[in-house]
């Protein structure tokens, strides 16, 4: 019963003395953000309208009305960016909003999706004959540091990665081997999972940058080994999904020894295509393969996401391509996403442009449960815990109690020292006692032995005064109860030392 006892003693002082839990971080539950742009066209067709709202377009289909059907095809976007947009307003009312939620601590995403030779790699990353082009990425790293510039009461740092995944197989190209000559020589990234399911790019090199004309060269380094082909739709048609990420680092904002990390990922896909329409063959033909392959299972995974919202479906196969599993988070995970659909305003892309407006009408289902990407720094809490133990020791100091810790030891120190001694002085008078008893046939008695051992004692007492009690609750001290000044309570008694004989 003691036993049980004092266990349940001991479970309830560590319940007590537990840490507590650390408080659940903030989510935000919110689908993704869906723009439509819509291609510079000289020809533009009057199948498409725009309505009044900005928000939405109706899509006359010829086909369908030939073949009996209804012909009308509406949809729905956060805002739909017209012909005539400039670069500068596109980034004003796309990207701006994004980078401000990863400077904020949110893991942010824009992604471009459309057909081959619809804008994507303009949108994101623009051209490069006029300083107007400018896409969203070069836009977004002029004004990631231009933020850093004015939030200076925190220290930043920036990260850039460049990947391409050409054929199911990643890239890192910002490779700055001497010697690479070809894609294929550039290091391979590959994919590997933990046992918590996170998904970790091996291969994939980060680089420092630390002005915006540092992080303009790395963007340009890995445009140049980017894989780009000629096809009948596009001079210059992208190959490749290529994921573009600056990871934001911010220390002690406001002085406190918190950190925020996020990622910001600028994606553009490679377009879907018609080969009957590009007239690929061998190479091309087999990189369209892959490419439709791969956005075939971003279409799988965006329908399973949407079953999961309706509680149909649990499992969401990330795992089919490299690139659903690099979006992981993107796509219904920890982020704040925001995508880009981009067609074509004319007659003969009509079919392409509504399958574009279907799949973006299927993300915009999709939600996402964004996470404040803050935590404790430790190192900085141990420095300033130390600091505050420092400030702690001065003021003692300074009001008169420097002499207990002028020889290196505290109060506590001094305490076991004596303790110890006191164990000494208790061992050497049992020792006196059973040698007294062994040759003089009597033994002293308990009480004049307590007598002897405070007389004893008292000069060490005198010699390091102690301001302490509550020695008794130690059963191995329980007759010592040191109450400060010089006093020892031993409880001595007044019978002398008896002879056995009765003298």
């Amino acid at each position: 019963l003691n036993q049980r006892n004092r266990r349940n003693r001991t479970g309830a002082q560590k319940q007590k003395h537990a840490p507590a839990a650390p408080p659940a971080k903030k989510m935000m539950t919110e689908g993704i953000t869906v723009y439509l742009r819509m291609r510079p066209t000289t020809q533009p067709s009057e199948d498409y309208d725009v309505g009044a709202d900005g928000r939405s377009l109706m899509i006359r289909d010829v086909a369908a009305k030939a073949a009996g059907r209804d012909s009308q095809r509406a949809f729905k976007f956060d805002q739909v960016l017209p012909m005539d947009i400039t670069q500068a307003q596109v980034f004003e009312r796309v990207g701006k909003r994004v980078v401000q939620n990863a400077l904020d601590g949110y893991n942010s995403t824009v992604f471009a999706y459309g057909q081959t030779g619809s804008g994507k790699t303009f949108t994101i990353t623009g051209g490069s004959e006029r300083y107007e082009d400018r896409g969203i990425i070069p836009r977004a790293l002029s004004m990631i540091f231009q933020e850093f510039r004015s939030r200076s009461d925190c220290s930043w740092s920036a990260h850039i990665s460049y990947m391409e995944i050409y054929n199911e197989q990643g890239f890192d190209l910002l490779n700055e081997s001497s010697g690479v000559k070809a894609l294929q020589d550039l290091p391979r990234v590959r994919m590997m999972e933990d046992e918590h399911g996170n998904f970790h790019l091996r291969n994939l090199s980060m680089h420092r940058a630390t002005s915006e004309e540092e992080a303009l060269n790395l963007l340009f380094l890995g445009d140049t080994n980017r894989a780009i082909s000629e096809t009948a739709m596009n001079q210059a048609s992208s190959r490749s999904h290529c994921l573009f990420t600056v990871f934001l680092e911010c220390r002690g904002a406001g002085g406190s020894d918190k950190v925020r990390r996020s990622k910001l990922h600028l994606v553009d896909l490679a377009g879907s295509e018609r080969v009957h329409k590009t007239k690929s063959d061998g190479i091309t033909l087999n990189e369209a393969k892959y490419i439709n392959t791969s956005l075939f299972y971003l279409e799988m995974v965006i329908v399973a996401l949407n079953e999961r919202n309706e509680n149909a479906r649990d499992h969401i196969p990330y795992r089919n391509s490299m690139m659903t599993s690099v979006l992981r988070d993107s796509l219904g995970g920890n982020c704040r996403t925001v995508m880009v659909a981009t067609c074509s305003a004319e007659k003969a892309q009509t079919e392409e442009s509504i399958s574009t407006c279907r799949f973006a009408q299927r993300v915009a289902l999709v939600k996402n449960d964004a996470v404040l990407n803050e935590e404790t720094d430790p190192s900085v809490t141990i420095a300033r815990l130390k600091a505050e133990v420092a400030s702690l020791r001065a003021r003692l100091e300074g009001q008169g109690r420097g002499d207990e810790l002028a020889d290196g030891r505290d109060p506590d120190h001094r305490l076991a020292a004596a303790l110890g001694r006191i164990r000494l002085q208790e061992a050497a008078l049992a020792d006196v006692r059973a040698t007294t008893s062994r040759f003089f046939g009597f033994e002293i008695e308990e009480e004049e032995m307590r007598a002897r051992m405070a007389a004893a004692l008292e000069p060490i007492i005198r010699a390091e005064p102690l301001a302490m009690t509550g020695l008794d609750e130690d059963p191995a001290q329980r007759q010592y109860n040191v109450v400060g000044g010089g006093g020892v309570g031993v409880g001595a008694g007044e019978r002398g030392a008896t002879r056995r004989d009765g003298g």
